[in-house]
């Protein structure tokens, strides 16, 4: 094992150590073993940590750049490698985080496209009617119900436990990242659809998962965005709605009901208030769209 290898193995193990999702060690596990194999072709010896220059990091990235990656994919699979350097660096293995030295690739800015609150209820209340017959319609209703009317991430809902339900008092537990825990409140919707699908939940014994598959095991953060992607696109014919959307959606209609921004960010679970910021802009895009259709003047 070379020493880059055994230092991954060790800064992966940190994660572990400091509760990281396991989405978050998954693919961060997938990025760094992708940056071995690069310095590892052809048989060679990758340099360790410590020898490693700017111009060997800088090849690699431009490397990254001629496979087509989208800039998305490649500020991760950077932050990865800046992250396992840093590592390093608090080991003392590194004098230097070389990796800091790169150029961050710049993303356009975009503001996440959020489906309405005429499209999300018809889609959802669509799913309540039985429109699209499935073989356990109440957890798929639920699921809708609690990643729109709680504003969970796909990853939250994945991990969320039965005894996370407070169904008497209407509280939902979240394990956010880094294992953060919140309290986010279960709307009405949302309560009522969770309390008849916990009634005829078909779960493996000791399963814990609130969400299960027809198995009884717990469902993946990729089986719930299919069966939702399976009701956008044969109920609403919107191919591009997914669970972030949801999460987006809950987040814009509850500030343009008025809600506090810092009340958002609280249960959204943002660390930062500029990342919960962003709404505030599809907000005021929405209003300017309004105003250009309805004012005389526009």
């Amino acid at each position: 094992m070379s020493e880059l290898e055994r230092w991954i193995g060790d800064y992966l193990g940190e994660l572990r150590r400091q509760n990281a999702s396991e989405m978050t060690l998954a693919t961060y596990g997938v990025d760094l073993r992708q940056f071995l194999e690069y310095f590892s072709r052809g048989g060679l010896t990758p340099p360790p940590p410590a020898e490693f220059d700017v111009l060997e990091l800088r090849e690699w990235l431009a490397h990254l750049y001629e496979l087509g990656l989208d800039k998305t994919t490649i500020r991760r699979k950077l932050a990865a490698v800046r992250s396992l350097f840093e590592h390093c660096l608090r080991r003392g293995v590194v004098q230097v985080n070389k990796a800091k030295l790169l150029a961050t690739p710049r993303l356009p800015k975009r503001l996440p496209v959020v489906p309405t609150e005429e499209q999300t209820n018809s889609l959802i209340d669509a799913v309540a009617e039985g429109k699209l017959e499935r073989p356990y319609p109440e957890r798929d209703l639920a699921l809708l119900e609690v990643l729109y009317g709680c504003g969970v991430r796909i990853s939250e809902l994945e991990g969320m436990n039965v005894d996370d339900l407070d169904l008497r008092e209407g509280w939902l537990r979240v394990r956010g990242k880094r294992k953060k825990e919140r309290q986010v409140p279960i709307p009405a919707r949302a309560l009522e659809a969770l309390r008849r699908y916990i009634d005829c939940r078909r779960a493996a014994p000791r399963e814990k998962a609130v969400f299960v598959n027809h198995r009884g095991r717990r469902l993946t953060a990729r089986g719930a965005h299919k069966i939702l992607r399976l009701y956008a696109v044969a109920l609403a014919g919107d191919s591009s709605i997914h669970p972030h959307s949801l999460r987006h959606a809950y987040a814009t209609h509850l500030l343009n009901a008025g809600a506090d921004l810092r009340a958002i960010q609280e249960l959204l679970g943002h660390a930062s208030l500029s990342t919960t910021q962003k709404y505030t802009q599809v907000s005021l895009r929405e209003l300017m769209e309004v105003y250009d259709k309805a004012h005389p003047r526009a």
